[in-house]
């Protein structure tokens, strides 16, 4: 199982935990156990068409998922997903 880390926004989800287990070859199938163990988690992380929201960035180890093979990057039991959204303000 692939570890994610859960930010403190999306916490609530996940009952405070920050991190939980999830399972999947691919990160889109890593994020579809994880709105199945989580419900909600999924509409947080991915638009009405199935793509990462444009204001999440998902790491897979240290590097962006985007910069990868977007959803479909292979995921090991051994690596870590890590989600950040992005912050605004001012």
């Amino acid at each position: 199982m692939a570890t994610v880390r859960i930010p403190t926004p999306m916490r609530t989800l996940t009952r405070n935990q920050s991190e939980v287990q999830a399972t999947g070859a691919t990160v889109r199938d890593v994020l579809s156990d994880l709105d199945a163990r989580y419900p909600g988690m999924g509409t947080r992380l991915l638009d009405e068409r199935g793509a990462v929201r444009r204001y999440v960035n998902i790491f897979l180890n240290d590097e962006d998922v985007r910069a990868l093979q977007s959803l479909d990057t292979p995921v090991k039991d051994a690596d870590r997903l890590t989600l950040i959204p992005a912050m605004a303000g001012g």
